[in-house]
């Protein structure tokens, strides 16, 4: 993959991390929209996969809290429809 005419492949220091020859984050935003459609989205794959997966932050005892809270009726259940519809005009959409 290339960006600003660098090969992504190649260009690396001996610690195996990536140089980018000083360019800061607004820069590199702007070469990688410069990308096509396809190098995007293998970037942007590229990019997911050194996050951690979603919803790993939730401990047990999160778990155990929010099902008392349901067997108790302390709160309600709701659809996953309803939880997108709330979600979608919490953000305006």
């Amino acid at each position: 993959m290339r960006i600003a005419g660098v090969d992504l492949t190649t260009v690396a220091d001996r610690s195996g991390s990536l140089y980018l020859g000083g360019m800061n984050l607004a820069e590199i935003e702007q070469e990688a929209l410069a990308l096509t459609e396809g190098e995007r989205g293998a970037l942007a794959t590229k990019l997911l996969d050194t996050l951690p997966p979603p919803g790993t932050d939730v401990s047990d005892d999160e778990v155990e809290r929010r099902e008392q809270e349901l067997a108790s009726g302390q709160v309600a259940a709701i659809s996953h429809e309803e939880f997108v519809r709330r979600v979608q005009q919490e953000r305006g959409r």
